[in-house]
């Protein structure tokens, strides 16, 4: 994930480079960076997980068409927390203002906030392997078992998602644990 702050700081213009030389100005671009980064990783995130809210979605057609109306409430309440969490990332602000507003940023808690963010992109393929094993349950004693876990996986993301300041606040030791639980 640095890659992409690395990627976004060669491609400033003179102007930046050369406002970068002013003392007192190094630092706000630096933050700037960093916060056009957070925005560019929180997209992507968001757009994988549209993705997948229009796979849940497509999945409660089938349901309707193969007379599963009694499960069609369960699956909306796992649609509903994915939008939830795709909402979320794409309108909370961008860079954590107290995280990115500091002097100095740590690089420990820059890669901890990368880590976090690759965890939540990892939970996305957990959630579409959920919604291929909901696909292959339709029509079978499996389904509610199979849109139970689906609703777990997605309470989780937003769980993780409100926890993420925490990451970067030093509140939270292990992500990984944090996003799949």
């Amino acid at each position: 994930m640095s890659d992409l702050f690395d990627r976004i700081t060669e491609n400033q213009g003179a102007i930046k480079k050369l406002i970068s030389k002013i003392p007192g100005f190094d630092g706000y671009i630096e933050r700037q960076n960093r916060r056009a980064s957070d925005k560019l990783i929180r997209e992507a995130i968001a757009d994988r997980f549209e993705v997948l809210w229009a796979r849940i979605s497509g999945v409660q057609t089938e349901l309707v068409s193969a007379a599963g109306l009694e499960y069609i409430d369960d699956l909306e309440r796992a649609a509903v927390k994915i939008r939830q969490f795709i909402d979320r990332i794409r309108h909370a602000s961008y860079g954590y203002a107290p995280f990115f507003d500091a002097i100095k940023v740590r690089e420990e808690e820059l890669n901890r906030l990368y880590e976090y963010d690759l965890a939540l992109l990892n939970a996305g393929g957990e959630i579409d392997s959920a919604i291929d094993n909901i696909e292959r349950s339709l029509g079978t004693d499996g389904l509610p078992a199979a849109i139970r876990h689906l609703t777990v996986l997605a309470q989780n993301v937003v769980d993780a998602f409100n926890k993420r300041s925490e990451v970067i606040m030093g509140g939270v030791d292990d992500v990984d644990n944090e996003v799949s639980q």
